[in-house]
């Protein structure tokens, strides 16, 4: 594991530093399992408790926990602890990977993949085990490809990307045409475009468009299990959950979130900075930004019948409501 002195996360970071600059850090913990030689973070006041009592050499905390933090120990002050916090990782991550490299280089491509000819993967970029990079793909600088990963005929991936096990990119969207009693197969004629920066969860798919690409904008984050269908389009720098559906031809806005298992249909647009909780179903475009819910409450399986048999009624009561207003009002 990397060690790193306080001073030198100062200077990478910035943040108020409390404390001996030669603390060494050796590892990054939680609050509760932090010892003497480990950094941790608290960002709400409620973990105070937790800021007191915790060994952990360092902690970074917010303005208002400064006073608690000092009289404990070493401390980094932040306006966000959170954030600073992600940062230290990403600079922990470039740490350990440069002593990892030091004592087994990576190659750029797997023995193991299969990368066709005619695919262009820039030099810097990085094909772990078992990979497929198929006909007519580009891959981009510094984007990286855990095992497992395919990417199919003619799909791109932009620079600083990170694709982990499993994610397939560039399978047939789901088109069929009915023909009497059979499926007639629409072959799938568009790619897949993804831009910089996106990071891509385990065993996420993501269709090619049928005749024009499926579009993934810089900045989005995709979590594990997530079905990306054909011509979607998602926004720069959305974040979506795990094992959410986003149906063809929906069009998702940029700086939106959406909870995991949320179900978003075909052919709706969302619009910028838009927030969905997570088991949503969005059966409707939604074209104001803000926090939308759509979830039938748990409860005892007798009840949920019974209410769900309720709601059947509610718009014959709505009408039976309506016409007694109607006769009040004669």
């Amino acid at each position: 594991m990397p060690d790193i002195r306080l001073h030198d996360i100062i200077a990478a970071l910035g943040g108020e530093l409390h404390g001996d600059g030669n603390t060494l850090i050796q590892v990054l913990a939680s609050l509760e399992s932090a010892g003497p030689e480990a950094m941790s973070f608290v960002s709400h006041p409620k973990y105070r408790q937790g800021l007191v009592s915790s060994q952990a050499a360092c902690v970074i905390v917010p303005p208002d926990l400064k006073d608690i933090a000092i009289a404990r120990g070493a401390c980094i002050v932040s306006e966000s602890p959170y954030l600073y916090f992600a940062r230290l990782t990403q600079l922990w991550r470039k740490a350990l990977d440069a002593q990892r490299d030091a004592l087994m280089p990576r190659g750029g491509v797997h023995p193991s993949a299969v990368v066709d000819v005619s695919a262009q993967v820039h030099p810097s970029a990085q094909i772990g085990p078992l990979c497929v990079v198929e006909r007519g793909a580009r891959i981009g600088a510094r984007t990286q490809l855990r095992s497992r990963v395919t990417v199919g005929e003619d799909c791109t991936i932009g620079q600083r990307c990170l694709l982990h096990s499993g994610v397939v990119i560039g399978a047939d969207g789901f088109g069929f045409a009915l023909d009497a009693d059979r499926w007639e197969k629409i072959e799938q004629l568009g790619a897949v475009s993804i831009g910089d920066d996106v990071e891509i969860g385990a065993n996420t798919c993501i269709d090619r468009g049928a005749l024009r690409d499926t579009v993934i904008e810089d900045g989005v984050k995709l979590d594990n299990l997530i079905q990306v269908g054909h011509n979607v389009r998602i926004g720069r720098n959305t974040a979506i959950a795990g094992c959410a559906g986003i149906a063809g031809s929906a069009v998702i806005g940029p700086q939106c979130t959406i909870g995991g298992g949320a179900i978003v249909l075909g052919h709706l647009e969302i619009a910028a900075h838009v927030h969905i909780s997570a088991g949503t179903l969005v059966s409707k475009s939604i074209s104001k930004p803000g926090h939308y819910t759509g979830i039938f409450p748990l409860d005892e399986n007798a009840n949920w019948e019974r209410n769900a048999a309720s709601l059947k009624q509610l718009h014959r009561l709505r009408e039976r409501i309506k016409q007694l207003e109607s006769e009040l009002k004669k």
